[in-house]
């Protein structure tokens, strides 16, 4: 049997990349005659730019401004054939850079210099074209950090124009709003509902400035939000929106991948609702329909039922947190737990 095992990344336990060799060593132990293919994904959160290194140019590693006061050594890839960048927003101001869980104090310092400085180290490199993966942030001050980075939003249009950007983000929230940058994701950064409050208000008046910028409303755009409204500051400065699980299953040759597989293993930290909209999983899904390949998912957490995962093309979905007997143990002890779960959802297949 061939197995394609692709999963996205678990939160801050595991790597795409360390999920992948998990996941294949707890399937070797149960059937170690199946033939593996290992392609970890990403959305353009953590992780985006490990799943590219060695694909794709060089590794590169910049001191940058951290979400805080301390700087943070970032890696980004830098493609000299094509002259592309690939840039992931996490890697200056995720929340694993944060020294300690995310408070409300956190959620209204953070900020997204680092990016700009990303951005700025590209641009020196000579890249034409810079791709940013977006997701995994603990700021939301709407992109206004890396602006200011790059010298002001006049400045910031300048130094970019010319330059092919690209914000890669499967988020399809806009920047303000009951489904907004603050309010859906503001509380997962350590914001309370007063914080969640002044981050809206702060991200409003910004907006206008962002929408000077580009010449038209940007706040309103499917995946402004993205990043703590890093998506709207890209736009603004001109760049377009691609699917980031769709730029890097362009790289990781997905579809062959897919289309040769006799089943697919993915995962990510939590399989809630919104996995199935443009998340890794639901993009593996889609694809496998076509082919009739069995989709099953190994998460941190599940959240959806038999229904809900038909629908969405899953054949089955198991959480870690349901083998190792609680969460705390799955967030510890993630490597090992993903292993034995997958050891033992090998051993209870057919064929």
């Amino acid at each position: 049997m061939r197995v394609l095992i692709a999963p996205d990344c678990y939160g801050d336990s595991l790597t795409a990349v360390e999920a992948a060799q998990s996941i294949a060593a707890g399937w070797c132990r149960a059937r170690p005659s199946d033939d593996l293919v290992l392609a970890p994904q990403s959305d353009g959160g953590p992780g985006f730019v490990g799943v590219l290194a060695g694909r794709l140019g060089e590794v590169r590693h910049t001191r940058v401004s951290g979400p805080l006061t301390d700087q943070v050594d970032a890696d980004w890839v830098d493609d000299r054939a094509t002259s592309t960048a690939y840039i992931e927003c996490a890697q200056a101001c995720g929340l694993a850079q944060l020294p300690g869980p995310p408070t409300p104090d956190t959620a209204v310092a953070a900020h997204s210099r680092g990016v700009g400085e990303l951005i700025g180290a590209a641009l020196d490199a000579g890249a034409q074209t810079i791709v940013v993966g977006l997701g995994g942030s603990c700021c939301t001050d709407g992109g206004r950090g890396m602006i200011e980075a790059l010298g002001g939003p006049t400045q910031a249009r300048a130094k970019l124009a010319g330059v092919e950007l690209v914000a890669a983000t499967d988020v399809e929230h806009p920047l303000l709003g009951p489904m907004g940058a603050a309010r859906i994701f503001g509380p997962q950064k350590g914001a309370d509902p007063d914080v969640v409050e002044i981050l809206e208000q702060r991200m409003t008046g910004w907006a206008a400035k962002l929408d000077e910028l580009a010449g038209h409303t940007v706040s309103p755009v499917p995946g402004a939000g993205a990043a703590g409204g890093l998506g709207a500051a890209l736009l603004a400065l001109g760049a377009r929106r691609e699917s980031g699980a769709a730029v890097i299953a362009e790289h990781t040759g997905l579809a062959e991948d897919i289309a040769a597989a006799d089943v697919i293993i993915t995962g990510e930290g939590r399989f809630d609702d919104q996995s199935l909209h443009g998340k890794v999983v639901s993009a593996l899904a889609d694809g496998a329909r076509a082919h009739g390949i069995p989709v099953i998912v190994l998460a941190g957490q599940v959240s959806l039922g038999p229904a809900t995962l038909a629908e969405a093309g899953i054949t089955a979905a198991y959480a870690i947190s349901d083998y190792a007997g609680s969460v705390q143990v799955a967030i510890d002890d993630a490597a090992a737990q993903l292993t034995g779960l997958a050891g033992r959802t090998a051993a209870g297949l057919v064929g």
